[in-house]
């Protein structure tokens, strides 16, 4: 009885976490939702689910409302020298 128990609790944090993880963005989303509906708190649930806000919810984190900085005259030298790998292709 007791391992049953225990293989069943596993089992299904193990699809919890596999769903959490591995799911498509808007099959999250939409659990998300289905959960918020059901009286689970939204924000806790799409922290855990890594789903993030949208751009119909006002919440200002796409950035598509704010006016772009304004770009710099010379381009800054990072340090960091671009390498480009060649791919040869054998047919």
């Amino acid at each position: 009885m007791w391992q049953e128990l225990i293989v069943a609790v596993i089992v299904a944090a193990c699809a919890f976490h596999a769903a959490t993880k591995y799911l498509p963005a808007a099959w999250r989303r939409q659990i998300v939702y289905a959960l918020a509906r059901r009286g689970f708190n939204q924000d806790k649930l799409a922290k855990l689910f890594k789903t993030q806000s949208s751009c119909g919810d006002g919440c200002g984190s796409c950035g598509s409302c704010e006016t772009p900085a304004a770009a710099p005259d010379a381009p800054k030298d990072t340090g960091v020298a671009r390498r480009v790998i060649q791919l040869r292709v054998q047919r």
